[in-house]
């Protein structure tokens, strides 16, 4: 099993579309205003993950939707952002559980986290089985 596709809702789809742009993900279905789907940048040889947008007429109260999308160089995207009027609501900043965070809220609310975890993404210390790679 591979998870390869995450939905988050919408209310403003142009602004939406706007700001996942800006992430660096590229736009490959437009069916605006009702729904767009991106491909996530990918390594070399690897086959892109999708994210799309869902466009509703409110979104659910409470925290809602965490999406994490992780990057080489933190501090460098965070930087580039910033330079496109999109800056963090947190961070970043150092976890105890050895990531390092940037927290953001698209146009609908969705909480967004770029963030660099390298091998603790999978190989905590505190792993399960105890593996370290």
């Amino acid at each position: 099993m591979r998870l390869n596709q995450v939905t988050v809702p919408c209310i403003d789809y142009e602004a939406s579309c706007a700001f996942y742009a800006a992430l660096g993900l590229t736009r490959i279905v437009d069916s605006g205003p009702r729904y767009a789907r991106f491909e996530c940048p990918a390594r070399e040889g690897e086959e892109p993950s999708t994210f799309s947008l869902h466009r509703v007429e409110q979104v659910a109260e409470g925290e809602g939707v965490s999406v994490y999308f992780e990057v080489e160089d933190l501090m460098a995207e965070v930087g580039r952002l910033c330079m496109h009027g999109i800056h963090p609501a947190e961070g970043p900043a150092e976890q105890r559980w050895l990531w390092t965070e940037a927290w953001y809220r698209d146009p609908a609310g969705n909480r967004i986290c770029l963030y660099r975890a390298g091998k603790a993404r999978r190989f905590p210390p505190w792993r399960v089985d105890g593996r370290a790679e």
